[in-house]
């Protein structure tokens, strides 16, 4: 065996009404509940909804990385 890895990219987006911090959180702890493997996320855009001048809603989209098991 190697030390070298090979990782497979997803794209979500999590979404919060605290902070875009949260919606990262929110999005990655829903990920780890079914996937295996997390190794890295990469934040590739921010947006969020106002309402009465205020931000109501944050939504952050991800690229999360997971490292490839032997065999797949």
């Amino acid at each position: 065996m190697s030390n070298s890895h090979v990782y497979k990219q997803i794209e979500l987006v999590g979404s919060s009404t605290k902070s875009s911090d949260d919606a990262v959180v929110q999005a990655i702890a829903r990920a780890s509940e079914t996937l295996r493997n997390l190794d890295w996320f990469e934040v590739t855009e921010v947006r969020g909804h106002i309402k009465n001048g205020q931000v109501a809603h944050w939504q952050v989209g991800l690229k999360i990385g997971m490292r490839l098991e032997d065999g797949e």
